[in-house]
C-alpha cells in the first residue's frame, strides 16, 4: 500500500478537524492557489458518501471544478456511495470493501497528469473506511504531508490539537494549516488563531473569511514551505 509519487510533484493530504468544517470549499481555494503559481493541479476525494439520482456527489463535482484539467471520474473518486453516512456503514451497506492499494494507484496516475495533487480525506482524519482500516490509514498508505483545515469555532482548539497528535502519531509531517472561519459569530476568533499558532507544530497557511468565494480565499493562503 506504499505510493512512490515522484519526489518533485508536489502532493498534500487534506484533512480536517471534523466533518463540516470546509475541507473541499479550502482544498479548492488550494487547487487555485497552486493554479496562480503556474501548476496543473487536480483533486482527488478517494471516498465520497451522498450521490444523487444522476450519479454526482457535490464535493467531487467542486473539486473537478476547481481543477486544471477532467481526469477520469474513477481516478478522482474511486469509491462512491450513495448514501450521505458515514463511509464504512455505507459500504457495508452496499456490500463493498474499500481497498487502500486502489486509491494508492488512482493517486500515482493521477500524479501522471498534473504538477501536483491534493487528496481530499472524508470526515475528520480516523474516520473508520472499514472494519480493519480508517482514514489515517489512507494517509499513512500515500506517504503524503498532510495540510489540516481548522473549523474555526467554540472547541475548534481541542479538535486540532488532537488531529495534530493524531497525525504526527502516523509518522506524518503537518504540512500546515488553514482557519476557516465556519462560524461568522464565533467569538474572540482572533485570540483562538493566536492560540492555535503558539500550540501547532505547523505554519498557518492562511486564514478563510465566512462567505468568500474559493477564488479570492485562494489569494489569501500560501502554499506550504512558502508560510513565514
Amino acid at each position: 500500500m506504499q505510493s512512490d509519487h515522484p519526489p518533485h510533484k508536489p502532493a498534500w493530504f487534506v484533512t480536517g478537524t471534523d466533518t463540516e468544517i470546509g475541507k473541499t470549499f479550502v482544498a479548492c481555494a488550494l487547487l487555485h492557489t497552486l493554479r496562480r503559481a503556474g501548476l496543473s493541479a487536480v483533486a482527488m476525494k478517494p471516498i465520497a458518501a451522498g450521490f444523487d439520482d444522476s450519479g454526482r456527489n457535490d464535493d467531487v463535482e467542486r473539486l473537478l471544478a476547481a481543477s486544471s484539467l477532467q481526469p477520469p471520474r474513477e481516478l478522482v473518486n474511486p469509491y462512491g456511495f450513495k448514501a450521505a453516512i458515514a463511509p464504512h456503514i455505507a459500504a457495508a451497506e452496499e456490500g463493498r470493501h474499500v481497498e487502500l492499494t486502489q486509491i494508492v494507484a488512482a493517486f500515482a496516475q493521477l500524479q501522471t497528469l498534473a504538477d501536483a495533487v491534493l487528496v481530499e480525506g472524508v470526515g475528520g482524519f480516523c474516520v473508520p473506511l472499514g472494519r480493519t482500516h480508517d482514514t489515517a490509514d489512507l494517509a499513512a498508505a500515500l506517504k503524503l504531508p498532510v495540510i489540516m483545515v481548522v473549523g474555526m469555532r467554540l472547541g475548534c482548539i481541542n479538535h486540532a490539537l488532537l488531529t495534530q497528535q493524531a497525525i504526527l502519531a502516523r509518522g506524518l509531517p503537518l504540512a500546515g494549516w488553514v482557519a476557516n472561519r465556519i462560524d461568522p459569530a464565533m467569538l474572540r476568533c482572533s485570540e483562538n488563531i493566536a492560540a492555535l499558532q503558539e500550540r501547532l507544530t505547523a505554519p498557518l497557511l492562511g486564514v478563510v473569511e465566512h462567505g468568500t468565494t474559493a477564488e479570492n480565499a485562494a489569494l489569501g493562503l500560501r502554499l506550504p514551505g512558502q508560510a513565514g
